[in-house]
Order: C-alpha cells, then sequence, then structure tokens
C-alpha cells in the first residue's frame, strides 16, 4: 500500500497505515511551570482592593466637595469636549496592564519612537522549538500524536457541541490553470452548493476563493445569484476570508496580501453586500504573524489554520493549546491579538479532521461510497449508507472519534471540518454526504444520554459558540497571561516556518521554486503601486477635466492588474509549486498587465508634466515610453538602446514613488560614448559611461553599447526631466571608465573609447569614500570589506551546489552540504570611474557550464543612499542535464559571530529571529527571505542582505549567512504535483549589502527580543524594492536652451524616514466620475517602520523621524487639499478603529490632528483629493 494516497500532496487517503501506538506513560513537562491560579483583577468587584478603593475615593470625593463646593462652567467644558469627539485622539487603552515578570518575554515597555520592545505572552514559537526533541515518535493510529482516550464524564456538565463544516478547496490554478479548474469543477461546485443547500435549512456550507466565485457569478442566472445571496444572509453559506485566494504566507509581500483581500472583500461586499468576519487558511504551508496582524487590522477576530509542523502540533495538543490568542511579537499593548484555532491532525481531509484515527474517518467520507471518481479509502475498509439497521453503530463509532479530538481543545465546542480539494463537484456526491450526515446527527442528538449535540455549521457558527462558551466558563490554566480580547486561552507570538508534514519532509523548497516569477511577482507589485499613485494624482489634479478620462477608461486594466497580481499569491501560484502550463499562465497574465500599467504610466506622465486643461484625448498620448521593455512572459526586461545623434536629446524621465526625495546615480543605454546631461533647468550634470557587458557570452563579453551613469534628484511621489544629449555645447561629455581585465586581453578587444589594462596581483579593489572592497582575483569572489575608519570585515562569498535525492518543488533533500564549485582562473574585469565601480566575473567552474556570473557595484554619488552599500548582481543560468537535482546557493562567510542565529523578515513587514538547530536536519533550518535576512554579534556589528525578490536563507555555520538563488529538480517530491521544477529561466538576483556598527548598547534582553532593521536598512530595502521608473520620449528632440519639460513635485516636502504610503489609490475609479459621493473617493495607507534604537536613527540619510517632526495629513500635498477623511480598516470596509484594535484613536480626523500611528502599525484612511484653487 502506497504511503500516501488520494488527496493532493499526499494529504489524505493512507497517510499513516495501520500502526498500533505502545501505550507511554511518560508526557513532556509543560511549556511553563504552573505558577497559581488564574490572576484574579485586583479591580474586579469581588476584590477586596476594590472595596478598599471605592471606599478611599468615596472620602476623598467628600473631602473635595466640602472644600471646593460645585464645579462651575460645567456645560461649557461638556460642549468643549464634546466638539473634539469626533476627532483623531488619543486615549486609554482599554488593554490590561502588561505583567512584567511573567510570561515567554518580560518586555513591558511601551512602543515609542521607532523603537520596539517585546510583547509579554505563555508561548513563543522559539520556546516551543527549544523543548521539543523531534524525535518523530511513531503514535500508532494517529502516527503524530498518541492514543487518545478519555474517561467519558467529561460532558457531564457541559454537553459536547460539534459542528460540522462542509467545505470545498479550490485552488484557482495548480495541476490545472484557474479557468480550466472553473469549467470542470469549481462552476459545478458552486452550483452545487446552491441546489443542496436550498434544500434544507439545516445544511451548511463555506466559501473561501472569490476569484472563483466573481467568475461563477459573471455565468449564473439571476435566479442563482438570489439563491446563493439567501443562503449567504440566512447563515446557511459563509463567506470565509473572502480573498481573491487563499494567499503564501512564507513568499508574499505584505502590499500585496492587502491588495489580493482587499480586492475579494470588496468585490463581495459591492456584490452581496457582506464582509467575512472569520479567516480560513487551511493549505499555505507555513503561517506569518504578518498574516495575523493584517487579518486583525481588518476587523476579523478568528483565524483558523492547518499546516504546521507535526511536532508542533503535538506540542500544543498535549497541552490543549491548539487555540490561542495570535500576538504579535512587538505589541506591547495586546492590540493586535487575534483568536486562533489550529487544525490538530495531518491534513484537512476528511480521513484527518474527524478525529485522531483516519481509518475509521475515512469511512465517513460518503463521496468514497463509489461513483463520484474518489479513491476508495486505503485503509481497506470503506463507507456504507447509513440506514436505520446500522444507524447505532455508525454513530457511535463517528462520536468517538468526535469525543476524541476534543480532548485535544479546551472547551466542549468542537470544530469537524468536511471536505477536501475540489469536493461537492455533482448534486449527487452532496446528496450522499448531507443524508448520511443528518441521519447520524438525528440519532445523537436524540439520544439525551450520549452528552452531544451535533449539526451542520459555518465558522461562524463554531467561533460564536465557543466565545459564548468560554464568556461562560473558565478555560485559563493555572498562570496563564492570556489576553482580554478572549479569556481562557494561552497567548503566542512567532510563525509557523519552516513546515514539516513528516519524517524529516520539510517544505523549503518552495521558497526558492521558480525564482524568476517571483520576481515578475515583485515587479508587477511596484508597477502596481506605481499605477495606482499615479491614478491618484490625475484624478486628483483632473477632477472633471478631459485628462480625467485617462485612469477612467484604464479602470478595467486598472482592475485586472490588481487580480492578475492577486491571483499569483495563491500558494500554489508564487510558491511556484505548479505545473509548468499553470506557471505559464500565471506569467502571461502578469506580462499582460505589466504591458498594460507601463502604457498607462507613459501616458501619466505626459499629462503630470504637461497642461491639464489640454483638450486633446489623453488615452492616445504618445510622447514616453517605458525605458525597459520584456518582449515575452517568460525572459527579463532589457534597456532599450537610446540612439542619440548630433545635436540631438532624448528627454528621461524618472517617477519616483517613495515619500522622500531621492539622489541617486541613475543609468540608461545607449549606443555611442558621446554625449552628456542636462536637467531640466538645462544645467549640465557630470556623467560617466561603462561598456555594457554581456554575462552569458563569454567570447563576446561587450555588446559596443554603454551605460550612462549620472546623479539623478528627484521629489518625492513626484517625477524629474533629464536629457541625454549629443553635443550639447558647454558640457562636458560623459566620462569612460578605466577598464581593467584578467587573466589578459589576449581573448577580449578593448571596446572604444575607454582604456583598457591587463589587472595585476592577486587582489583588486573597488572603493568609495566609505568602502574599500577586495576581490580575490583569481576567483572573482568577495574577499574583504575596508570601512572608512579603517575596520575590516571578513566577507568570504562563496557559490556552491546542493544534491538532492527526494526535493521537489515543495521540498528540500540535499544529500549533505552544499559544495563550492568556483576554481582558479575565470574572467575578471573591473571598471572604475567617477561615479560607479564594478567588478565583473565570469567564474571558472567545477562544471562544463558556469551557472552564475556575478558583478559587485559600488557608487560615488554623494549624498546618495548608494554610496552607503553594496551591490550584488548574480545572472543565474541553471539550464542543462548537469544541474538537474541540484540547488545553487551563494555563501557568505563573515567573522561575525552571530552564534548561528540569523532574523528574516516576514512578508516584507516585521523581522523573525531563527535558530539554527542540531537536533533538525540541514533543510529544516533554511527559512524564507522574503527581502531581507541579516546576521548580528553581541558587539553589534551587523551584516545585512536586502533581495528584490523572495528566496530562502539559512545561518547553518557561525558568521554565515546563505542564500538559495535556483533550484532544478527532475523528480516529484510525493506531494501530489506530479512533476519536477524543470522550466528554469535565465534571471538577474539583485542584493544590496549593508554594514552596520550600533552606537549604543543592546538591551539584555536581546537574545529573547526581535531585532528590527535600523531606518538605514530600511531605507534601503524600501530604495531596492520600490526603485525609479524611467520613461524615454520615442523621438529625438532638438535642444533647446530652455527644456520643455520640468518637474512634477506633488508632496509639500518630504515625509518623515520611519513613515511608509504604502499606498494611495481610488480604490473604485469607474465610480469615480459620479460626483461627490457620501463616501471617500480616495483611500491612502501609512505605515510607520518600527527601527532599531542602537543604531544611528538616521544612518547618516538627509531625512527626519515622525517623533521629530509629527505629519499632518491634511497638509502632505502642495496643490492637492485633502477633505472628508477617516480612518477605516485594511480592506476599506470598517470606519470603526476601536474593533479593529487600533491604541488611541477614535472617530475621524481634524485639521488640525497630526497623524497619530504607532510603531510597527499600518493604518487606512478615506480621504477626498481636490485640487487647490
Amino acid at each position: 500500500m502506497p504511503f500516501f494516497s488520494g488527496n493532493r500532496r499526499g494529504s489524505a487517503g493512507g497517510s499513516f497505515g495501520h500502526a498500533v501506538l505502545p501505550t507511554s506513560n511518560t508526557k513532556p513537562k509543560p511549556l511553563r511551570k504552573p505558577s497559581g491560579i488564574r490572576r484574579r483583577n485586583p479591580f474586579s468587584p469581588s476584590s477586596t482592593f476594590f472595596a478598599i478603593g471605592i471606599s478611599l475615593s468615596l472620602l476623598l470625593f467628600l473631602a473635595v466637595f466640602l472644600r471646593y463646593g460645585v464645579p462651575s462652567h460645567v456645560s461649557s467644558s461638556s460642549s468643549a469636549s464634546t466638539s473634539k469627539s469626533s476627532q483623531l485622539v488619543r486615549r486609554s487603552s482599554i488593554r490590561r496592564a502588561t505583567p512584567k515578570s511573567d510570561g515567554a518575554v518580560a518586555e513591558g515597555a511601551k512602543r515609542s519612537g521607532g523603537n520596539i520592545s517585546a510583547a509579554t505572552v505563555d508561548i513563543t514559537t522559539k520556546d516551543l522549538y527549544d523543548r521539543i526533541e523531534f524525535r518523530d515518535m511513531d503514535g500508532g493510529a494517529w502516527k503524530q500524536g498518541w492514543k487518545v482516550k478519555y474517561d467519558g464524564n467529561e460532558w457531564d456538565e457541559e454537553q459536547l457541541k460539534v459542528f460540522v463544516v462542509p467545505h470545498s478547496h479550490n485552488d484557482p490554478g495548480w495541476k490545472l490553470t484557474v479557468e480550466e479548474y472553473y469549467d470542470r469543477q469549481s462552476r459545478h461546485i458552486l452550483d452545487t452548493i446552491v441546489e443542496s443547500l436550498s434544500k434544507d435549512v439545516r445544511r451548511k456550507f463555506i466559501w473561501e476563493e472569490m476569484s472563483y466565485l466573481e467568475r461563477w457569478w459573471r455565468d449564473a442566472s439571476d435566479l442563482k445569484r438570489e439563491s446563493f445571496t439567501n443562503l449567504v444572509r440566512n447563515g446557511q453559506l459563509e463567506i470565509v476570508s473572502g480573498g481573491w485566494v487563499m494567499n503564501d504566507e512564507a513568499n508574499s509581500h505584505y502590499f500585496a496580501i492587502i491588495d489580493q483581500i482587499m480586492e475579494g472583500n470588496m468585490w463581495l461586499n459591492d456584490t452581496i453586500g457582506v464582509v467575512p468576519k472569520n479567516s480560513w487558511s487551511i493549505d499555505p504551508f507555513g503561517y506569518s504573524a504578518t498574516m495575523a496582524y493584517l487579518l486583525r487590522r481588518m476587523g476579523f477576530r478568528n483565524m483558523l489554520i492547518q499546516r504546521t509542523h507535526y511536532e508542533v502540533k503535538k506540542e500544543l495538543s498535549l497541552y490543549k493549546n491548539l487555540e490561542y490568542i495570535w500576538r504579535q511579537s512587538w505589541d506591547v499593548d495586546e492590540a493586535t491579538d487575534i483568536f486562533v484555532h489550529m487544525m490538530p491532525f495531518y491534513s484537512y481531509d476528511i480521513p484527518h479532521t474527524c478525529g485522531p484515527e483516519p481509518a475509521i474517518c475515512c469511512q465517513f467520507d460518503f463521496g468514497r461510497m463509489g461513483g463520484f471518481g474518489y479513491e476508495y479509502c486505503p485503509w481497506g475498509i470503506s463507507p456504507v449508507e447509513t440506514n436505520p439497521g446500522n444507524v447505532q453503530e455508525r454513530a457511535s463509532k463517528l462520536l468517538d472519534q468526535y469525543r476524541k479530538k476534543s480532548t485535544l481543545y479546551r472547551t466542549n465546542t468542537l470544530l469537524v471540518p468536511l471536505g477536501d480539494d475540489f469536493r461537492y463537484v455533482s448534486v449527487g456526491e452532496a446528496e450522499a454526504q448531507f443524508r448520511n450526515y443528518q441521519m447520524l446527527f438525528d440519532y445523537i442528538n436524540n439520544n439525551p444520554i450520549l452528552r452531544a449535540e451535533v449539526k451542520f455549521g459555518t465558522l461562524e457558527n463554531y467561533f460564536a459558540t465557543l466565545r459564548e462558551e468560554a464568556e461562560r466558563k473558565n478555560y485559563s490554566v493555572h498562570g496563564e497571561l492570556g489576553s482580554g480580547e478572549l479569556g481562557g486561552f494561552p497567548s503566542l507570538s512567532g510563525d509557523f516556518f519552516t513546515y514539516a508534514d513528516r519524517n524529516h519532509d520539510y517544505w523549503s523548497g518552495y521558497y526558492v521554486s521558480r525564482p524568476f516569477f517571483k520576481a515578475v511577482d515583485r515587479i508587477l507589485e511596484q508597477t502596481l503601486r506605481a499605477s495606482e499613485i499615479m491614478v491618484s494624482f490625475v484624478l486628483g489634479y483632473c477632477q472633471k477635466l478631459q485628462c480625467s478620462k485617462l485612469p477612467i477608461i484604464f479602470s478595467h486594466k486598472l482592475t485586472a492588474a490588481r487580480r492578475n497580481l492577486a491571483l499569483f499569491q495563491h500558494h500554489d501560484g508564487v510558491t511556484g509549486t505548479a505545473k509548468d502550463h499553470v506557471m505559464e499562465d500565471y506569467g502571461t497574465r502578469m506580462h499582460t498587465s505589466l504591458q498594460d500599467l507601463q502604457i498607462f504610466l507613459s501616458r501619466a506622465v505626459e499629462v503630470l508634466l504637461g497642461d491639464i486643461h489640454d483638450k486633446r484625448d489623453p488615452t492616445v498620448l504618445a510622447k514616453f515610453e517605458p525605458e525597459q521593455t520584456r518582449s515575452r512572459y517568460d525572459v527579463q526586461a532589457v534597456h532599450r538602446i537610446l540612439d542619440i545623434y548630433e545635436g540631438q536629446a532624448r528627454s528621461v524621465v524618472f517617477f519616483n514613488p517613495l515619500e522622500q526625495t531621492r539622489v541617486e546615480v541613475v543609468m540608461v543605454v545607449t549606443s555611442t560614448p558621446d554625449i552628456s546631461v542636462i536637467d531640466s533647468n538645462g544645467a549640465c550634470v557630470p556623467s560617466q559611461i561603462s561598456p555594457e557587458l554581456q554575462p552569458s557570452m563569454k567570447d563576446k563579453i561587450f555588446t559596443g553599447h554603454h551605460r550612462l551613469y549620472w546623479k539623478a534628484s528627484v521629489p518625492p511621489m513626484g517625477l524629474e526631466t533629464y536629457y541625454v544629449t549629443g553635443g550639447f555645447r558647454g558640457c562636458e561629455k560623459a566620462a569612460p571608465a578605466e577598464v581593467k581585465i584578467s587573466p589578459d586581453l589576449s581573448s577580449l578587444s578593448c571596446p572604444s573609447p575607454y582604456t583598457c589594462s591587463k589587472l595585476e596581483g592577486d587582489k583588486a579593489e573597488i572603493r568609495n569614500a566609505h568602502h574599500t572592497l577586495i576581490v580575490d582575483v583569481s576567483h572573482g569572489l568577495l574577499q574583504q570589506i575596508i570601512h572608512k575608519d579603517r575596520r575590516t570585515t571578513m566577507l568570504g562569498e562563496e557559490i556552491g551546489l546542493y544534491s538532492s535525492i527526494g526535493s521537489g518543488a515543495y521540498l528540500f533533500k540535499p544529500t549533505g552540504e552544499a559544495h563550492t564549485i568556483i576554481e582558479k582562473g575565470g574572467l575578471l574585469i573591473i571598471s572604475s570611474g567617477p561615479l560607479v565601480q564594478e567588478s565583473f566575473s565570469i567564474p571558472k567552474t567545477t562544471l562544463s557550464k558556469t551557472p552564475v556570473s556575478h558583478s559587485t557595484r559600488i557608487y560615488k554619488g554623494e549624498n546618495t543612499l548608494q554610496e552607503l552599500l553594496i551591490e550584488k548582481e548574480y545572472h543565474v543560468d541553471i539550464l542543462g542535464g548537469e544541474f538537474n537535482n541540484r540547488e545553487l546557493i551563494v555563501r557568505f562567510k563573515t567573522d561575525i559571530d552571530n552564534k548561528r542565529i540569523f532574523y528574516s523578515d516576514l512578508n516584507g513587514f516585521q523581522m523573525s529571529r531563527r535558530e539554527t538547530y542540531d537536533k533538525i536536519p540541514l533543510q529544516g533550518n533554511y527559512y524564507p527571505m522574503p527581502s531581507l535576512a541579516f546576521l548580528q554579534d553581541t558587539l553589534g556589528r551587523r551584516f545585512s542582505v536586502h533581495s528584490r525578490q523572495s528566496l530562502g536563507a539559512a545561518s547553518l555555520k557561525d558568521g554565515w549567512l546563505e542564500i538559495m538563488l535556483d533550484r532544478r529538480l527532475v523528480n516529484d517530491d510525493g506531494r501530489g504535483l506530479g512533476q519536477g521544477v524543470m522550466d528554469n529561466r535565465p534571471m538577474n538576483v539583485v542584493f544590496h549589502i549593508l554594514m552596520e556598527s550600533n552606537v549604543s548598547v543592546l538591551p539584555a534582553s536581546t537574545k529573547k527580543l526581535t531585532l528590527q532593521p535600523s531606518i538605514l536598512s530600511h531605507s534601503v530595502g524600501a530604495h531596492l524594492n520600490y526603485p525609479m521608473h524611467a520613461f524615454v520620449s520615442r523621438k529625438e528632440e532638438s535642444i533647446a536652451s530652455k527644456p520643455s519639460l520640468g518637474t512634477f513635485a506633488p508632496l509639500a516636502s518630504s515625509l518623515p524616514c520611519d513613515l511608509h504610503i504604502v499606498n494611495l489609490k481610488v480604490p473604485q475609479p469607474l465610480k469615480f466620475p459620479q460626483g461627490q459621493s457620501a463616501e471617500p473617493r480616495f483611500a491612502i495607507l501609512l505605515q510607520r517602520r518600527g527601527w532599531d534604537s542602537s543604531y544611528c536613527s538616521r544612518g547618516e540619510l538627509q531625512c527626519s523621524l515622525v517623533t521629530n517632526e509629527p505629519v499632518n495629513i491634511f497638509n502632505i500635498f502642495k496643490d492637492l487639499s485633502v477633505q472628508n477623511m477617516k480612518p477605516t480598516s485594511l480592506n476599506l470596509l470598517h470606519d470603526d478603529t476601536e474593533m479593529l484594535g487600533y491604541v488611541g484613536q477614535q472617530g475621524n480626523v481634524g485639521h488640525e490632528d497630526n497623524l497619530l500611528i504607532y510603531p510597527m502599525e499600518i493604518q487606512a484612511f478615506k480621504l477626498d483629493l481636490q485640487r487647490r484653487t
């Protein structure tokens, strides 16, 4: 019998065989030593302290009354107070005080400035990993647990309440494309739901994916739509989560997560008039704390998750901690608390959800009775039709499983999912499930002696009943801190990576699978954000003018771009775990949207730099085109070649999508070296040319084109124009870089007009005012960094390959450590100029084909962020048979004593502490790195690597930071995909490396504290992930003494460095022309970054901080007035900020109010923008 069978990713059927659990008398010790009963609130009415306090208060009141009499001006005082009630004001937190001495971490300081303290909780995921032995003990029928027993009297006082929740997990792309799945299965499932639920009001169902519902809604008849809506409104059908997809939580960026939930939730609210309350996330491969935060700030109160490490599930089950309050590790105010239900068993399919014994639970999957196309139960006993003759025996067996499962939780309210991938395709299948279960329910419910009530339910039914029970009964464990959100459950902080479903099968491979498309994902994200901002500015400035037609007509393509980005956040999309033709479908959709957005941006640039009163049709403007172009969905963008002739010029416009003025060395590619640069005022700008290099052709390394560099300054969220000219009188031509080559010049001809020479010695240097980089000439790799204060950092760069057996799209299963592949020899080119110095290497390797070439760059632009960092660019190409079952890595071997502890980000939003454990295999010590990883020692030396795409990282030895670049795998890894990963594409991976030293002593609790980036590091990450967008004129122009185009500067000034505009958008641009509505038509999402205050607050940056310069949103725009502003949820659907958990905020925002937002928080506001007259 196969170990796994049935459901996707091997999660159903015979997953854990017939083993019988030997009785064990030993149990692990609890995470925390019990410390007495749950604290009694000293201010509760039953407390002695409360009585004494009341008495003293009365005595004090009488004394004041007798001395001063009745206070005057009560009415005026009240009136003044009331007049402020609608404004955004600080209010006292209703949370209870944070204890200073108990819990997993006892840092009680409030969030102030940018500094972050650690939250106090009962459990951290670090605690769990420290104490779990990871021995993978065979538990018998419940293979990853133990033999579950109960006494039988557990329900004497409170009967067991069971909610069986029918569901169907519909992947928007996996083995089939989203459209193929819709045609073959999903549309039939939605039809079935409507028909089957309409037959009996006792039937319930939940649905998650709005991508399919929206598609079905377009096809459905009015009668079906009405029936569906009625089922939702009467509570039979609940929409859970309501995102466009069930997003991945390892690779997805928080911008894209917010956007995909917003897209689904807003469509649902507009179409059916409901907003989801509960989150259902059963299939992502590990869970991020960021998701819990975002959901809480969208108005969700409850979450359900499934795929966590099987040893973590077991540990939590032993102490009935599978339901807990998830708190952010930095939240000292308990303001982010959200209730979580973790499913206890291996899978979300029916054999693994009714109870701990899958062989029995499978007998109650009535879709397997035959005729519906599902496999029979692999344990050998299949389900049978329930009838009066067997109902007693069948009901008793089912109830036994429910009782056993309930012992793993604290309350007597139990959740039992009833579904699987693409289930309920036919009415016949649905009837088999509903009919048989209803007969079993009726028998149980009609026998009071069984002390159980069982019925179909939704997530809302379950969570509401559980909360009601928890409010009535105290389920707290002695000494437990719990939460003010809901009593009776432990508080927990941390994340659930890296996921393992059995043995040493860790799902760390998908952090890197299909890295080409992971990169495209971020490019689409940054381009969509830029387009949203441009739509807002064009509509803000144009209003009812002709130019407002541009974004309104573009609205359909903007919506498509939002939805294509949202679709790729699916947990088989950005993860790279779908079949080849499905990845092609995702890639084609993203490519189409990128093309559409670039066309819009090119026209919006012309509108904003021109006369907004122009009567021409803005949809036919064609002065500009994107500076980069992409010909197909599966190739990288390339720079356009600018042909510049004597006496002519090409204008280059830069859009800066960030909130601060951007001074940056920029680059375009030209066909001629005899060129100059002038700015929009006609002033000459110093520039540099370097030969363009071709990484994939060693024998023809120089393309004959030239990279033109100059230092540009672009206003915050604005536009700036420069001109690349041929023969502009009075301006010096671009300075050519000096080129040095190793081993010699014999195989290469030096391109004109450069001076080339042989690179002498075994070491080479490239330098600027801040760094001198030492490069090993024979290997072409970085060796050392010498800082401007003459301190040195060892930096042994290595490139290596893992060999693997069993790795696939999901799993990383190396056969040993990675082996370096770089040998002496190869080609090294050093180019040095006044603005950029670069080391370019095509190394010699142990393979017949070199899988990687790479550049190391430092910049010399004074007052630029770039001069503080080191840029690494790897051109990766592992196509070919010799890379089969290999995984390519780069490793930085530093002299930082980090104790094998490093920090990687969660979704670009926050950091998470990672520790390498010997008790876990190598692959389990790999973690997601969506955008940043850093090492740090006790002296405060920090080595950070920022990435512009999601990858995987580890610190396997002291001082090492290892990052996987690509993987090529022949075989399937047994998780249902049915193929390996062989569709690799050449790609560039870009890192920005930052070396920092702290300026103050680290807190004593650093070992427990999750460290955060510095302000400088935040800025480096923002510049890498939100690069400037460049546009070039299609035609050459005559050089004029005064250029025709100039600057667009929409902000009054730069915003503080720790304040980030996550998005500025018009959520529904099609509705914009409908005149002034009661609801504001724009939305802005703001994030106040939390930063490590032990590092220089500005990090040599020319910027302010919110603490020093408070921000009034009404004043941030120069020519646009902000009106009708009010806080809202991150999905823009809840205006009650108190129910969202924000500390210190209520009501609308007054014109005199400064922004009140705590570090780490993201807050959304609705508003209107009007051009000032």
